[in-house]
């Protein structure tokens, strides 16, 4: 069966570009960039992130969808068609996103706690009169209350989450089976309201916070520059991080999403629509965070600058601490927290699909023939990676989670993204590249991506940047940072395996398999509709269209 000429496509092409918005736009929108942006002194962060969105992220996700899109496979057989010998490149993205989907998905289960919770009067972080509240609990914030002894309730309440979360994991995990056991077609729907529904809530909220009183303040600070930090090197490469980490290049997700596509389908109206619309959403929820950072420090009778604002903590301590405060706080907790569900919905569809898209594309006999139906499947990947979460929940389950974030989605994907340039941009090239988007939409591209292409590796390589894992003011122990770099090790390791496998198979010397693959441009296929061979995981098997450097591997 040929699952190019049969692979689904989606029913409207809205579908996916609201599938691309929900994939990019996540909770990184909601507390990264704003505490990126606060840390860097404010407005100034603008110029970096604007920046390294034209020459960074624009071109990247162009070049992911191209790929997607020409190739209708998954990221595993996309990225061996493109360069056998970096063929791991498209494993360990899956294997990335199979790792990332089995603890984000706890971040999900921390907002629905966090909405059942929320239709409580009054709030349960609203004060200090809980038994689970330490000595040291103050029901008003201070700057204090966020970096020394003292904790407000939204950081107890924090500290609080006990075995219940096991059942809400299971939860979110039927949540999210129900969003995709259909494949696209039932995702396809499911964005039209995940992926809408919290700029409702934003706008919302700006429109609540900027009426608090201290809100000018804090906004003030977030659009005015403070030029002298644009000479720090840290706010550049934080910068690029952030453009890389929130549109979700090396992933895998949007790439396999865009198999999906129409075969001439319009790829830069996608690709400008998503990396924009992800900006945006960022500077929007800018203006929310600000808003309620002038308010708090209103409260605080202290400068918006001298607020201690730790990253995650955005999320489940600031925000509730500032709801607390809030008239009719019920009503934008739960509207808050809805949001963040929605959020984290959208990108939890991305990766498991990830997951689902390659495997189908693999073993796609085999499955049938086991699992009869696809349905069944998807169940069995959704509850092989509940179990996997487990641990995420437990009484140390903040630990492990950010040991996993740290070392998956930091670590490993920075390794991961630098060789997929090289396997695309270099090895498959350019004009390669461009061809491709000539013979599915008419129109190559232009030399401005055509020059990024060339030259973004050497800006992925200079944001490549290890420092240990820790939460908050806790440094993991050597052990625990063993332990981080061997879970680093599960993704990236199928990088230097592929390309061991491709040297095995093919014949000729080292040498002189890394010059036809990795160095030399390909141009035996240029021009050519679905000529590109479908390359196996296991065994290179190539059709005849190739030239005499190609072989094909029996057994």
């Amino acid at each position: 069966m040929d699952l190019q000429l049969n692979r689904p496509t989606w029913t409207r092409q809205i579908e996916f570009t609201l599938a691309g918005i929900g994939c990019a736009v996540g909770l990184g929108n909601i507390w990264r960039f704003p505490y990126l942006c606060y840390r860097s002194g404010g407005g100034a962060f603008l110029v970096p992130y604007l920046l390294m969105l034209v020459v960074l992220g624009i071109p990247l996700l162009y070049m992911e969808l191209t790929v997607g899109q020409y190739m209708r496979r998954g990221p595993v057989h996309a990225l061996a068609n493109v360069c056998p010998l970096l063929k791991g490149v498209g494993m360990a993205s899956v294997a990335i996103s199979f790792i990332m989907c089995t603890y984000y998905n706890v971040v999900i289960t921390w907002a629905l706690y966090y909405l059942f919770s929320s239709f409580q009067a009054p709030l349960p972080w609203q004060n200090c009169n809980n038994t689970w509240n330490t000595p040291h609990c103050t029901a008003h914030a201070t700057n204090s209350s966020y970096s020394g002894r003292n904790q407000t309730g939204s950081q107890n309440y924090r500290r609080v989450l006990r075995w219940d979360l096991f059942l809400i994991l299971l939860l979110a995990w039927i949540l999210i089976y129900l969003c995709i056991f259909k494949g696209v077609k039932s995702t396809g729907k499911v964005v039209y309201f995940t992926a809408v529904f919290p700029y409702v809530i934003l706008i919302a909220l700006l429109v609540n916070n900027t009426q608090l009183p201290g809100a000018l303040n804090g906004i003030t600070f977030f659009i005015v520059p403070e030029w002298d930090k644009l000479l720090s090197v840290e706010v550049w490469v934080n910068a690029a991080a952030q453009i890389f980490n929130s549109i979700g290049i090396g992933f895998g997700s949007l790439l396999a999403m865009s198999s999906y596509n129409a075969f001439n389908n319009n790829v830069l109206k996608d690709t400008l629509t998503i990396s924009i619309i992800n900006s945006l959403t960022s500077i929007l929820a800018g203006f929310v965070i600000f808003s309620a950072f002038g308010y708090m420090s209103h409260l605080q009778g202290i400068p918006v600058s001298e607020l201690a604002v730790d990253g995650p903590g955005l999320v489940y301590v600031v925000y509730p601490q500032a709801f607390a405060n809030m008239p009719v706080a019920q009503l934008w907790a739960v509207m808050f927290f809805f949001m963040l569900l929605c959020l984290g919905l959208d990108s939890e569809f991305a990766m498991v699909e990830v997951m689902v898209t390659s495997l189908m594309d693999e073993f796609y006999q085999h499955l049938f023939k086991f699992f009869k139906r696809k349905e069944l499947f998807v169940l069995a990947v959704c509850g092989v990676a509940f179990f996997l979460g487990i641990p995420c929940v437990m009484q140390v389950g903040i630990y492990v989670f950010q040991l996993m974030d740290h070392y998956t989605a930091i670590v490993s994907i920075m390794f991961l993204a630098f060789f997929e340039v090289i396997a695309i941009c270099w090895s498959y090239g350019a004009k390669r590249l461009s061809d491709n988007l000539e013979e599915m939409t008419g129109k190559r591209a232009n030399i401005f991506f055509r020059i990024c292409w060339i030259i973004v590796v050497l800006l992925v390589f200079s944001i490549i940047q290890f420092k240990p894992a820790r939460y908050e003011n806790y440094v993991f122990p050597s052990w625990a940072q063993g332990v981080g770099w061997v879970i680093a090790l599960t993704s990236i390791i199928w990088i230097p395996l592929g390309a061991i496998h491709t040297l095995w198979v093919l014949p000729g010397s080292f040498m002189q398999v890394t010059y036809i693959y990795l160095v030399s441009p390909h141009e035996d296929t240029v021009g050519t509709t679905h000529k590109i061979p479908v390359i196996s995981i296991w065994c290179i098997s190539l059709t005849e269209t190739e030239t005499v450097h190609h072989t094909t591997c029996t057994g």
